[in-house]
């Protein structure tokens, strides 16, 4: 008989009952006597200004929805979760919340009657803010915010993983707590620009990697880590580290700022998650604030080991796109008849309208999950400075199998001294099933 390895009862109860009051336990808020008093129109923008740079639209809202009243299905490995509402509806949103409250949900990642909300709440992050920013967000949801009775919807996790208890446990080992601290040996502008990305921007989220709990593996520059890339949704964010073809090596400052400020550059155009993050956050940052985070981003060092030899162009690859040799490279036939016409037989697409394919990250990762989805799906709708973009790249799902699609992008990514390698056509078959195309329909939120 084989011995079975039995934990005791009383350890599993005192690890239960210590969950139970972690979750009860609500932490401390800075704001717990605050008595509510009218709110200042300069405190009502600041809020404002805080929410833009903290993207909540962007998880908050459905284009068919009032503004922040929640619904957004995100994916997780346990099941789908849903953005709640946060509207300062009595009901069914955040109206009944106090400062304290409303400080508690953001920062630390619970709500008045103690649950513990799931970590897809950048939390972790929106913890560095500071008190002065959580006071103004606070009093713009609630002074400036139309209340909407939307009921959140349950997430779609089975018990038992949908106890919440656990994350109390979770938040101790992966959490880090504490308004950002400013860097003595770096300049105003620096640390401006690390507290955005760490805080509000909340940037590791997406492009930092995470461990086995589903942790960000780290949260400040501390570590090589952070912000070096990461799969995430269907989506790989590329390392925002100086790293020459896996991130912002080859960018300058400028470079990023019209990144951020204008949704394209010379080296790409903004598709994916990150077009929601354009429409409705980064162009709306002032000038000053996104050559801070430029200048933040610019100072974090990339890792040569990781990234290989950095990117040159290798004009070769065109020859294989001549009548006579298409047939001969898998792939070859496909990228002239449907990508050569906006990006170019040599690659280098129509800079800052249709990217360069020549160099682009999503040709050097070693993920492919961006480029397959974005070839299945097409880009979502860039709209800058309230204008919607004339040139969207368009969902080629209908019209190119697994296959096709697979040997297209393996041409692309070893293509012009491309170096990303060849993409399967069962990795094109796992994206199909669960993605959509992208749609025309955006939500650009005019929040005043």
């Amino acid at each position: 008989m084989k011995k079975r390895f039995a934990i005791p009862a009383v350890v599993l109860l005192a690890a239960v009952a210590g969950g139970v009051w972690l979750a009860k336990h609500h932490p401390a808020s800075p704001f717990e006597a605050a008595e509510k008093s009218a709110a200042a129109p300069d405190l009502v923008a600041r809020g404002e200004y805080v929410a833009r740079a903290s993207d909540c639209v962007a998880c908050h809202s459905l284009p068919d929805g009032a503004p922040f009243s929640g619904g957004l299905e995100m994916a997780t490995p346990m099941g789908s979760i849903f953005a709640t509402n946060i509207t300062p509806d009595p009901e069914t949103g955040i109206g009944a919340y106090s400062l304290a409250d409303f400080d508690r949900a953001v920062r630390s990642g619970v709500t008045p009657d103690g649950r513990r909300l799931y970590p897809a709440m950048p939390y972790p992050s929106y913890a560095k803010l500071t008190d002065e920013d959580v006071r103004a967000l606070y009093t713009y949801f609630m002074e400036a915010v139309e209340p909407a009775n939307h009921p959140n919807r349950p997430s779609g996790i089975d018990w038992p993983m949908d106890q919440r208890w656990p994350l109390a446990f979770w938040n101790m080992m992966f959490t880090e707590g504490g308004v950002y601290e400013a860097s003595t040996s770096e300049d105003a502008l620096w640390n401006r620009g690390a507290y955005l990305v760490q805080s509000a921007g909340h940037c590791g989220s997406c492009h930092t990697p995470r461990g086995p709990a589903m942790e960000e593996r780290a949260l400040d520059e501390s570590s090589p880590l952070y912000l070096s890339g990461a799969l995430l949704d269907g989506w790989y964010a590329p390392s925002l580290r100086n790293d020459p073809n896996t991130g912002i090596g080859r960018w300058s400052e400028a470079d990023v700022v019209a990144f951020l400020k204008e949704g394209r550059n010379a080296h790409a155009v903004v598709f994916g998650s990150m077009a929601d993050a354009f429409n409705n956050s980064t162009q709306f940052l002032t000038d000053e604030d996104l050559r801070a985070i430029a200048h933040y981003l610019k100072s974090l060092p990339g890792d040569p080991e990781r990234d290989g030899s950095p990117w040159e162009y290798d004009p070769a690859s065109a020859a294989a796109l001549a009548p006579a040799r298409r047939a001969e490279v898998p792939g070859a036939q496909t990228y002239a008849t449907k990508c050569a016409y906006c990006h170019g037989a040599d690659g280098r697409g129509r800079a800052p309208w249709i990217p360069p394919l020549a160099g682009a990250v999503s040709a050097l990762a070693p993920e492919d999950a961006s480029a397959i989805n974005v070839t299945l799906n097409g880009s979502a709708r860039v709209v800058a400075g309230g204008v919607p973009d004339a040139y969207r790249m368009p969902p080629f799902r209908a019209q190119l199998s697994d296959r096709e699609i697979a040997d297209v992008l393996s041409f692309i990514r070893s293509a012009w001294g491309n170096s990303g390698g060849a993409v399967a056509p069962e990795a094109v078959a796992e994206l199909r099933g669960p993605t959509d195309p992208a749609s025309s329909q955006v939500i650009v939120l005019q929040m005043r």
